[in-house]
């Protein structure tokens, strides 16, 4: 098996690690399972070294990590794995009683006048003791072949327990805090390798990319190898130590206008089959998706869009305009819930104008309230020409304002918005009927926003989004916005 992160190369090949599957069970086979996890635990995660002696102590023996990684690959049942990490968490976290000693040693040296490299020694001590002693046991599994792939599947194992609620606490958020940084440093931009796909390259890369397309499903090899061929482009990002293998894979069209139909890139056939420069005048962004779930939080997303831009830059020094193409996954379902909380809170529905009601009614045959949620529930809605068109000015707003005026902490809820603005991108346009897939019209009714990259402006935008939490959005979107507070209340 090939390596997945840095570090030497181990005897060992590591097991490939089966689905989740149900709870744990009761009784004494549970038991004896727990017993030889606190037994496995105990012998393959290092104990921290004094502080005099961290330098000097030799590294674990190999087969010590190499163990935890087998016992855990042998673990059957989801809720195995998520109570061996849940013990991992609580059990072999950071010594507590050793901050608190360390910390009043730091307290003391800065009440009294001392030395500054007694001082930062102190300080140096306190670091020290703040390091779990399960990272040390992650930082030794990375140095076995195929350890970081690995670590990837075992943190994705980790965030789907915590959403199935399998495992809780901040014990377990914490040691996913420590795994997430670790990953973030082995899979920074320096050891990323940046390749394009083509129809011409293999076809196990050609397979992972469609199998990986989270976005707009990839239906046959036809559709993959339209999606990699002429005024397409097709990047992804790889480990320096596995080439050809998928991390986070970049889709983009070259058109000669900011496109608002998503349709017209993954459905229809190119204008020809052979690229004409000067045809092209603007690079979409079209879908971005991450292979790995043990990536997620991983910045690979932002890099793989600021490489890609330098790369298209290079080959189209003439492109002058770069836009994201993107779906606004949980509209539908925030604008149902909207409007079941209306209902009960008020009896009736404030987020339309009287007008807007009266035709509504007319047309679904039935109070707003009922008939509405019952279509939008479903796709049936879009088969009515009448109820699309009059559907269209509330839905545009409604729209913009979660977009622009819903927050999560400050910053946009929608996470294809925030991921964008923390970019430096634009709020740029609102497209109708962008999207008349089963999934675009479940998800967002339709509805697509593109996200423009001023390429002279992202760094500002980015510092100003994430420091003042300051959205830019054109005179499109505030447009909508400023409707949707004149004529929708919350």
């Amino acid at each position: 098996m090939r390596g997945f992160g840095p570090g030497l190369t181990a005897r060992r090949v590591l097991p490939v690690l089966r689905p989740p599957g149900p709870r744990l069970a009761s009784g004494p086979a549970a038991g004896a399972l727990e017993r030889a996890m606190d037994e496995m635990l105990r012998r393959s995660v290092p104990a921290t070294p004094a502080y005099e002696l961290r330098e000097k102590t030799p590294a674990p023996a190999e087969g010590q990590c190499a163990d935890f990684v087998s016992f855990y690959g042998g673990l059957a049942a989801g809720a195995e794995r998520a109570e061996l990490l849940s013990r991992l968490a609580r059990g072999f976290g950071v010594d507590h009683g050793q901050v608190a000693e360390q910390s009043a040693g730091v307290l003391q040296l800065r009440q009294q006048p001392r030395e500054t490299a007694v001082l930062l020694q102190a300080e140096d001590r306190l670091r020290y003791a703040l390091v779990p002693r399960y990272r040390g046991l992650f930082h030794h599994i990375s140095k076995l072949d195929g350890g970081v792939r690995f670590l990837v599947q075992l943190r994705a194992d980790l965030l789907e327990a915590q959403a199935l609620k399998l495992v809780e606490g901040p014990h377990v958020r914490e040691m996913n805090g420590v795994l997430k940084g670790m990953l973030s440093e082995w899979f920074s931009s320096g050891f990323l390798n940046l390749e394009r796909v083509t129809w011409h390259s293999p076809c196990e890369v050609l397979q992972k990319i469609s199998e990986s397309e989270a976005v707009h499903p990839v239906k046959n090899w036809m559709d993959i190898k339209r999606r990699v061929g002429p005024y397409r482009r097709c990047y992804f990002f790889s480990h320096c130590s596995t080439p050809e293998e998928p991390l986070v894979v970049l889709h983009v069209a070259l058109t000669n206008e900011i496109s608002s139909n998503i349709q017209a890139i993954v459905k229809e056939c190119p204008p020809s089959e052979t690229e004409e420069k000067n045809q092209i005048s603007t690079a979409i962004f079209y879908s971005l998706s991450l292979t790995q779930e043990g990536l997620q939080g991983v910045e690979l997303g932002t890099f793989l869009i600021k490489r890609v831009i330098k790369e298209l830059q290079k080959e189209f020094p003439h492109i002058g305009a770069f836009s994201s193409l993107s779906p606004i996954p949980g509209f539908t379902k925030w604008l149902l819930g909207l409007m079941n909380s209306q209902a009960k809170n008020h009896g009736r529905n404030e987020l339309f104008t009287d007008s807007e009601c009266k035709e509504i009614s007319e047309i679904t045959d039935g109070p707003i309230n009922e008939t509405l949620k019952v279509f939008l529930g479903s796709n049936e809605w879009v088969k009515s020409e009448k109820l699309v068109r009059v559907l269209q000015a509330p839905l545009m707003r409604l729209c913009a304002w979660y977009l622009y005026g819903e927050k999560h902490r400050g910053y946009a809820l929608n996470p294809v918005a925030n991921f964008h603005l923390q970019n430096g991108a634009v709020m740029w346009r609102i497209n109708w009927m962008a999207d008349t897939s089963l999934r675009g019209i479940a998800s967002s009714c339709g509805l697509m926003v593109n996200y423009r990259y001023y390429l002279e402006e992202t760094a500002a935008n980015s510092t100003s989004y994430r420091s003042s939490k300051s959205i830019r959005a054109s005179e499109q979107v505030l447009g909508l916005v400023a409707q949707f507070q004149k004529n929708s209340k919350l």
